[in-house]
């Protein structure tokens, strides 16, 4: 009965179901297991001071020598970007395309983590071996370049893992989509699918990346008289790519604008993704030496990031370039959803500077619609499909497009992050639960941030901080000095000098009752002070500040 439980492939998600990001998927098969990427999510509002989230990787560390290696699909954050926090507690060898590596290997420069970490670069139609997987990489095309998806060989069976794609037939770099591979591992049996469901929701067919470079060269035609900032994604080399070649063909000099952006054509050119016309890049410093109908900026910043370059100069906070009436800025990118506010909110303070903002048709997504699922579901033939990569409602509506090719429901398994998926030709089904979550970057601070702290965070946001400081006598507890009330994001003291000399008469009437009373433990103080002044405030102003007893005793 033992030798027949392990025969069976378990899929894992780790995280990236239910949510945009934090995509990471663990393969186990008897005392095998790979992982596909390993990514981060960007915070929600809600996470405040929060700069990055991770996915907990408990079961990975509990079944560390079955662990072969990590997989990556392509190099986009939400696929690479928790690995260098991973990877200081699993140390396991990678396996990516060269671009994805170079990128990887960015960040494992930043983090010293270079020397430790075992590498190897594979080229789509390459499979390597791991334990008892053979994984194949298979080019597809995604607004990364170097995007493969994956045939996952297993003794329980094939499983195809898309990772983000489009069908492209006529991408800016490189070949389309190797749809021939698709259908001959479609002709040998695949046990399932494993697709991206990021577009499920539209119809039709994605349009070509190359689409993009007509509209920018209209743009440039009709815009030849003013400078014009053009805000994209840092990782979408093949934009950047028309960008150039539009800026070269109208007689254009670029600069690069953004930390990342800056990042990935570093790296893209040394690879030799990029082939940059000679003398048309120039320095952010060169930028004023010309007019400004002969310069080109690309930039970050085109989700309304407030700390992106395109914010810091719609908001006059940008060191060294200002927004001028007449500017063009081209949004190339659609807002994720959620970041429409921030959007709308820079466009809106681009168009008062007196900016022209263009925003329609400057973007292609990086995602298959309707039509492209359905083309890979043909071609593979799976026999069970298993959505993957976006919210809720994007899984399901790749669940509606498998219903209309035949599938049943027990062929169609719209799993939760954690789920362990077991399967095999006979059957599949949801055996069991592992240990996941998010885990809070903050700083040099790894998951030392949680629920109890954000919600600190929340209440410091919303009502601010009281701190009362008192000084005792030892032994008799009488008051020495204080209490001294202190408030932050509360009132404005100067304006509330009555209020603030009435806390101070509260702090001191219940320091009075706790010496009467012989209380001498600080503890029940603190929690009496804390108590009264809070009812106190709360009936004056009906707001609950987080207040903070400071008792400090001398002899």
């Amino acid at each position: 009965m033992k030798r027949e439980k392990n025969m069976k492939l378990k899929v894992i998600p780790i995280g990236g179901l239910g949510l945009i990001g934090m995509n990471i998927t663990a393969f186990e098969y008897n005392e095998s297991i790979i992982v596909v990427d390993c990514g981060l999510a960007f915070p929600e509002n809600d996470m405040l001071g929060i700069d990055l989230v991770i996915p907990d990787v408990s079961y990975l560390k509990e079944n560390i020598d079955k662990v072969k290696g990590f997989v990556f699909t392509h190099g986009h954050e939400d696929h690479i970007g928790a690995l260098p926090y991973v990877l200081k507690e699993l140390n396991i060898p990678l396996y990516a395309t060269k671009l994805t590596m170079g990128l990887i290997e960015r960040k494992l420069n930043e983090h010293g983590l270079m020397r430790s970490t075992k590498r190897k670069v594979v080229k789509p139609g390459q499979s390597i071996s791991l334990g008892e997987f053979r994984i194949e990489f298979i080019k597809t095309n995604h607004s990364i370049v170097d995007a493969v998806a994956l045939a996952i060989y297993s003794p329980a069976g094939i499983v195809v893992h898309t990772g983000d794609f489009k069908v492209d037939y006529t991408p800016v770099f490189g070949d389309a989509i190797d749809l021939q591979r698709f259908a001959e591992i479609g002709k040998k049996g695949v046990l399932a699918l494993m697709c991206d469901s990021t577009n499920a929701e539209r119809p039709g067919f994605t349009a070509s990346e190359r689409t993009v470079g007509r509209t920018f060269d209209n743009i440039f035609s009709e815009h030849r008289n003013t400078r014009i900032i053009i805000a994209t994604f840092a990782s979408n080399v093949d934009r950047v790519r028309q960008i150039i070649n539009s800026a070269y063909k109208y007689g254009r000099k670029v600069v690069v604008e953004g930390r990342s952006m800056v990042n990935i054509i570093s790296t893209a050119s040394e690879l030799g993704y990029l082939n940059i016309p000679e003398n048309t890049l120039i320095d952010l410093e060169q930028m004023k030496n010309y007019p400004d109908d002969q310069v080109v900026l690309i930039t970050t910043g085109s989700q309304g990031e407030s700390m992106a370059a395109l914010s810091r100069i719609a908001f006059n906070m940008h060191k060294k370039v200002m927004i001028k009436p007449g500017d063009t800025v081209i949004f190339s990118s659609n807002p994720i959803p959620g970041n429409e506010k921030a959007v709308s909110k820079v466009i809106n303070e681009l168009s008062m500077k007196g900016a022209d903002v263009i925003f329609q048709d400057a973007h292609v997504s990086g995602h298959a619609c309707q039509e492209e699922i359905k083309l890979i579901y043909t071609l593979v033939k799976p026999k069970y499909a298993i959505p993957v990569h976006g919210e809720y409602r994007h899984l399901k509506s790749q669940a509606g497009i498998a219903r209309d090719l035949g599938f049943d429901d027990e062929h169609i398994f719209i799993l939760k992050t954690g789920d362990v998926l077991e399967l095999d030709k006979e059957s599949a089904q949801v055996t069991g639960h592992v240990q996941t979550g998010a885990l809070l970057v903050d700083g040099l601070g790894v998951g030392d941030v949680g629920n109890i702290v954000l919600r600190d965070r929340q209440h410091l946001a919303e009502d601010g901080i009281m701190i009362a400081v008192l000084t005792l006598e030892k032994y008799t507890n009488q008051i020495l000095s204080g209490p001294d009330i202190v408030s932050r994001g509360f009132v404005y003291v100067r304006e509330a000098e009555d209020l603030m000399e009435e806390a101070r008469d509260v702090v001191e009437d219940t320091m009075q009752y706790c010496i009467k009373h012989r209380i001498t433990d600080w503890s029940k103080m603190k929690n009496m002070i804390r108590d009264s002044l809070g009812d106190f405030l709360w009936k004056r102003t009906k707001r609950r500040p987080m207040i903070l007893p400071i008792i400090m005793e001398v002899e």
